[in-house]
């Protein structure tokens, strides 16, 4: 890549990251171009050059969004943490990311992964899935899950409680139920002391 394509992507990238904020902050609606072109400290010709229109803007910013998320996820997963601690991230850690994103730019967001041609449905078909799956994998090796459940039981479960934290304004006494749901994912309502008795 030489100078010119170097200095193309950077500019690109600071439109997309102006944008991601603005949106977060304040919603895509009340956004206007202008707005971003100071922010990203470019024109707002260079704005409708690279991206052509608002929407296709708001599109690439959520691919962007989707993209840094998942290198947060990728250095979870490679991480030296224990088991237990990654499951609690990955439920958990993104309700105080989620409760700092305007709901206007989350409705965009679900939009988008509603769409079953959609980026983000794609990309959690052909890369996260898997990944997810390996990760539950490790888990079943390592004695934290019952090799007897199926994956897509695991999953579901994670993202039923994971969007409900998301979407919902939740009381800050329900986040400190957080232990009890994890205890709930790894040990069932029965529990963990009523498993040792049957052993």
């Amino acid at each position: 890549m030489d100078g010119f394509e170097r200095r193309r992507e950077q500019k690109k990238k600071n439109i997309l990251e102006a944008s991601l904020q603005l949106f977060k902050t304040f919603g895509v609606a009340k956004v206007t171009i202008p707005e971003i072109a100071k922010q990203a400290e470019v024109s707002q010709v260079t704005i409708y050059n690279y991206f052509g229109s608002k929407d296709h803007l708001v599109h690439e910013v959520i691919i962007y969004y989707v993209n840094q998320i998942w290198v947060d996820y990728e250095q979870l997963f490679g991480s030296d943490l224990p088991f237990p601690d990654k499951i609690k991230q990955i439920i958990f850690e993104k309700k105080e990311t989620a409760s700092n994103i305007h709901e206007d730019f989350f409705h965009y967001f679900i939009k988008e992964y509603a769409d079953e041609e959609s980026y983000v449905e794609k990309f959690y078909r052909e890369k996260a899935l898997g990944r997810f799956i390996e990760l539950f994998d490790e888990g079943k090796k390592q004695g934290y899950i019952d090799p007897n459940l199926s994956n897509e039981a695991i999953i579901f479960y994670i993202q039923m409680v994971s969007e409900y934290f998301q979407k919902n304004e939740v009381d800050p006494h329900f986040l400190s139920l957080t232990e009890d749901l994890t205890k709930i994912f790894f040990y069932g309502i029965v529990g963990n002391q009523a498993k040792k008795q049957e052993e």
